[in-house]
C-alpha cells in the first residue's frame, strides 16, 4: 500500500493536486460492488491531503472554460445542511448530519466547558447498522483538536469520489468548521483529509485531465 501525501494552502489548489496525482498514480480497476458498478475507477492506496489555509475563498475550484464545474458556492450552501442538521428526505438512507447535529453541539460544549487539551472531541459517523445499507456513508468520523489558538478538523473517508465529492465534502466541513471556531471563541485552522479510497469515475477521467491542465 503506497501512502500520498498531498500539501495544499486551500481546498482549490488541493483539489488540483489530487487531480494530478489520482490520474498518474491511481490503481485502475473495474468495481465489482458499489456506485457505477461494472465500471472502472482509478484510486489512491491511502492519501493524507493537508490544507493550511482552508478558509481561503472561493471554497469552490475555479475550472477551465469548457469543463464543467464539480460544485458551485449555491451548492456548498444547499448542502451544508446535510452536515449540520438530522433532517433527512424521505428518499435518502442516511445524512452525515444526523449523526453529526448533536455532535456538533457537544464538540463546543466540551471546549468551552472543559478546555481544549484533549483527545476525546471526535464525532462520529455511521454506525453498526451502516455496514448493511446498499451506499454506507463515505466520511466516516471528524476529528478536531484547538491548538494554537485554533480549531483543526481531521476527517477520515472510507470512499471519496474526487470529482464530484470532494470540493462540496471539504467546502461544507469547512464552513461547519468555521462555525464552531466561532462559537468555541478561537480562530480558524487547518484541515487534514484522510482516505483509503480517493477515486476518480471511469466518466470523470478526460474532464479531470483537462481540468488539471494534463489534456
Amino acid at each position: 500500500m503506497d501512502i500520498s501525501l498531498i500539501e495544499a494552502r486551500d481546498l482549490s489548489e488541493a483539489w488540483f493536486l489530487c487531480l494530478r496525482r489520482v490520474l498518474t498514480e491511481g490503481y485502475e480497476y473495474s468495481i465489482e460492488r458499489g456506485s457505477y458498478a461494472g465500471q472502472c475507477r482509478k484510486e489512491l492506496d491511502f492519501i493524507v491531503v493537508k490544507i493550511s489555509n482552508p478558509g481561503n475563498r472561493p471554497l469552490a475550484p475555479d475550472v477551465p472554460l469548457g469543463v464543467p464545474a464539480p460544485t458551485t458556492m449555491e451548492y456548498i450552501e444547499n448542502y451544508l445542511p446535510y452536515f449540520m442538521t438530522a433532517h433527512r428526505a424521505e428518499e435518502e438512507q442516511y445524512t452525515y448530519g444526523q449523526y453529526l447535529e448533536r455532535q456538533i453541539a457537544e464538540v463546543i460544549k466540551i471546549y468551552k466547558e472543559n478546555g481544549y487539551n484533549t483527545n476525546q472531541a471526535y464525532m462520529a459517523v455511521g454506525d453498526s447498522q451502516s455496514i448493511f445499507l446498499s451506499d454506507p456513508p463515505c466520511l466516516r468520523g471528524i476529528d478536531t483538536r484547538v491548538r494554537y489558538g485554533k480549531l483543526h478538523f481531521i476527517a477520515y473517508f472510507r470512499s471519496w469520489d474526487l470529482w464530484a465529492g470532494f470540493p462540496s465534502n471539504l467546502a461544507a466541513m469547512q464552513l461547519l468548521k468555521e462555525y464552531m471556531a466561532s462559537e468555541i471563541g478561537v480562530e480558524d485552522g487547518e484541515m487534514i483529509a484522510t482516505s483509503k479510497g480517493m477515486h476518480l469515475y471511469e466518466y470523470s477521467w478526460e474532464l479531470a485531465k483537462t481540468a488539471a491542465g494534463m489534456a
